[in-house]
C-alpha cells in the first residue's frame, strides 16, 4: 500500500487534535511512502516478481521460514496459515507446494545449516539487492503473522540480515511498516478494504486460495462470456447490453485490483 505512511501519519497526528500535527504527520508519511516503502514495499512493481522466483531463492525461503517458525518451540497456526498463504502468492502448483512444505518441514531440524543456506542463497543471488531484501521481507512477514516475535526469532533474523547485508535500521523499518499495515487490517478501514477484496474474489467466483494462474484464467473465461460484443447480431435489447457492459466493469475492476495486491503479471 503506497499511501500506508501517509495514512499513520495523519491519524495519528489527527488524534492530537491539533490540525498542525496531522499535516506534520502526513508529510512525515509522505517521506516514508518515497523512501523505505519504495525498498521493501513494491515488490512485483518494477521490482522482484513473485512469480518469476528461483528454486534458489524458494527453497532457503521455505527452509529459514520453517526455522525460524520453530525457533521458539513450536510452530503457530498463523505461521503455518501464512507460510500455505505465500506459496499461493508465489504461483506455486500442486506439486510445487508439495516441495515447499518438505522444505519448510526440513528447516525445522535443529541440525538445520543456517548460515550456510543463506551464504548459499546470496551467492546464487549474486548482486540482486531487491531479491535480498524481499527475502528479508517474507521472513518478517510471516514470523509477526502471529503478533509477536520470540527473542530467539529476532536473533536468527538478525543473523540473516547480517548476512545479506541488510542493516539493523533498515530491519526496524520494515518491521515496524509490517506492524502498522497489521494494525491497518485489523481497523475499521481495514476491514473495509479485505471487504473489498474478499468481493473481488467473489466477482471471479474463485477463493482467496487461487493461484495467479487461476485468476487470470477466470478473469480471461468471464470477459468471454460477458463482453457486450457477445450480444451483438442478438437482437439484444438495451437493457441486457447495459447489463453486460456493467457486468465487464465489474469483472475488470476485480481482476484489477487482484493484480495489484497479488503483483500479477
Amino acid at each position: 500500500m503506497p499511501y500506508l505512511g501517509k495514512v499513520i501519519g495523519t491519524v495519528v497526528g489527527l488524534a492530537t487534535g491539533r490540525v498542525w500535527l496531522a499535516l506534520a504527520g502526513l508529510f512525515l508519511g509522505h517521506q516514508f511512502d518515497r523512501g523505505f516503502a519504495a525498498k521493501f514495499a513494491r515488490t512485483g512493481e518494477g521490482g522482484a516478481s513473485l512469480e518469476r522466483l528461483p528454486a534458489s531463492f524458494v527453497r532457503p525461503l521455505f527452509q529459514t521460514m520453517g526455522h525460524l517458525a520453530k525457533s521458539d518451540g513450536r510452530v503457530s497456526e498463523a505461521e503455518i496459515r501464512a507460510a500455505r498463504a505465500l506459496m499461493h502468492r508465489l504461483g506455486l502448483n500442486a506439486g510445487q507446494v508439495r516441495e515447499a512444505i518438505v522444505w519448510f518441514q526440513s528447516g525445522k531440524a535443529a541440525s538445520f545449516p543456517l548460515s550456510a543456506t543463506i551464504r548459499e542463497m546470496r551467492r546464487t543471488s549474486g548482486r540482486a539487492v531487491d531479491l535480498r531484501r524481499l527475502f528479508v521481507h517474507l521472513l518478517m512477514e510471516t514470523s509477526l503473522s502471529k503478533g509477536t516475535l520470540h527473542q530467539r526469532e529476532r536473533a536468527l533474523l538478525w543473523q540473516v540480515c547480517t548476512a545479506l547485508d541488510i542493516g539493523r535500521v533498515e530491519l526496524a523499518q520494515l518491521e515496524a511498516m509490517l506492524r502498522a499495515q497489521r494494525g491497518f487490517r485489523q481497523s475499521p478501514q481495514g476491514n473495509a478494504d479485505a471487504a473489498r477484496l474478499a468481493r473481488a474474489y467473489e466477482t471471479l467466483g474463485i477463493p482467496q486460495t487461487a493461484s495467479n494462474d487461476e485468476i487470470k484464467k477466470a478473469y480471461r473465461r468471464l470477459i468471454n462470456r460477458n463482453h457486450p460484443d457477445k450480444l451483438s447480431g442478438s437482437n439484444a435489447g438495451k437493457v441486457e447490453i447495459d447489463g453486460a457492459q456493467k457486468r465487464t466493469r465489474d469483472i475488470r475492476s476485480a481482476y484489477e485490483m487482484l493484480k495489484a495486491r497479488r503483483a500479477i503479471r
